[in-house]
């Protein structure tokens, strides 16, 4: 896929609204999707993950302490579109 996020807001609850580099827009909820583990264990303070920027060297969305989410992941989760890695779907 390789779509660059471009602009990202966070919405509460673990919501964010994501813009893709090709107009592909919408809300993403990553509740039930991060585990809160390891890097990822700071965000579980929504004030942490309010701090959610876009990473434009990386395409994607990041946080200050080094945490950030494959945005071909988060596409495909937006749009519902597989990924597909040598002729092999993965649900996202």
């Amino acid at each position: 896929m390789l779509k660059d996020i471009v602009d990202v807001k966070p919405l509460g609850e673990y919501r964010l609204y994501l813009r893709f580099e090709d107009g592909t827009e919408g809300i993403v909820d990553l509740a039930g999707r991060l585990a809160f583990r390891g890097v990822f264990e700071p965000l579980r303070d929504p004030a942490c993950f309010a701090l959610v920027r876009v990473d434009h060297e990386l395409g994607t969305i990041a946080w200050p302490n080094g945490a950030d989410l494959d945005p071909d992941v988060l596409y495909s989760q937006l749009t519902g579109i597989p990924i597909t890695l040598d002729s092999e779907r993965i649900s996202a």
